[in-house]
Order: structure tokens, then sequence, then C-alpha cells
């Protein structure tokens, strides 16, 4: 069983993973359908409102902070290669550094800017929206199921 201060972070990097985990399964299971059922323009508009407070420290200091800590608990286990725990130390990182904030960067980050360079009730804005409904929520639905594997797989790392 993992000891110590390895004990500690993998038991905060299963908090950290949990709690993006949490935040992006409401978003896939009843936020983005909300936003979805509005007209274009006001969904437009609350999308970008919800984009600029999630960049406030609230939110990125967890979703960052789990990054840097999924690449520390990697490092570490590279560098220690504990008895127990390693293949799914490993994978935890992976699944959450690769499928949640990897895919955050190149696919859900994106979309947010193109839409955040839009006023909501224009012609643009109304065509693009459903099309950003769409594709932004298969991305967070893999970032979803990618936070939630790491959760699980540093529980395991704990068992």
């Amino acid at each position: 069983m993992i000891e110590g201060p390895y004990f500690v972070l993998t038991v905060v990097g299963v908090l950290g993973t949990g709690l993006v985990a949490g935040v992006f399964c409401a978003f896939s299971t009843f936020v983005m359908k909300g936003l979805a059922a509005l007209p274009p323009a006001q969904g437009v508009a609350a999308m970008q409102a919800i984009n600029v407070t999630a960049l406030m420290p609230a939110f990125m200091v967890v979703f960052i902070g789990s990054a840097a800590l999924c690449a520390v608990i990697a490092v570490v286990t590279f560098v220690l290669w504990p008895e127990d725990g390693t293949v799914e130390l490993l994978l935890g990182s992976a699944l959450y550094l690769f499928g949640c904030f990897g895919v955050t960067i190149a696919a859900n980050v994106p979309r947010n800017n193109r839409l955040a360079g839009m006023e909501p009730g224009t012609p643009e804005a109304v065509a693009y929206w459903p099309a950003y409904v769409s594709e932004w929520s298969m991305w967070n639905h893999v970032r979803t199921v990618a936070a939630a594997g790491g959760t699980v797989s540093y529980l395991l790392a704990l068992t």
C-alpha cells in the first residue's frame, strides 16, 4: 500500500480529479442542455459569461492544480517505481493530463475563444451556436470520462 507523503499526494489527486470530473459532469448532464434550450443569442451570451467566470481562481486552482499534481505524481512514480499502484498511478495521471487537461486545451478552449469573439445576436453567432454546443459537449464528455477515470485509477492505487 502507498504510504507517507506519496499517500497524501494520491489522496489530493483523488480529490482534485474528482472535483473536476464533477464540474464537467454537470455541464454534460444539464448545463449545456439548458443553454441549448435557450434562444441562440441568449445561449451564446450565457456561455460567454460562464467562460469568463470559469477563468477565476476558484475553478482554475482546482483544474490547473490537479494537472500539476498529476504531473508530479507521474514523475514521482517513474522515479520511485513503487511496488504497489504503479500502473494505476501512471494511468490516472495520463487520463487526467491527456484526456482532461489536454482535451481542454486542444478542443474546448479553441471553441470558447471563437465564441468569445462573436456578438451574441449576430447571424454568425446564431449560426455557430448549434455546432458549438454539439462539438463542445462531445469533447466535454471525453474530459468528464477521463477525469473520472483518473479519479478511479488513483483510488485503485490506494487499495
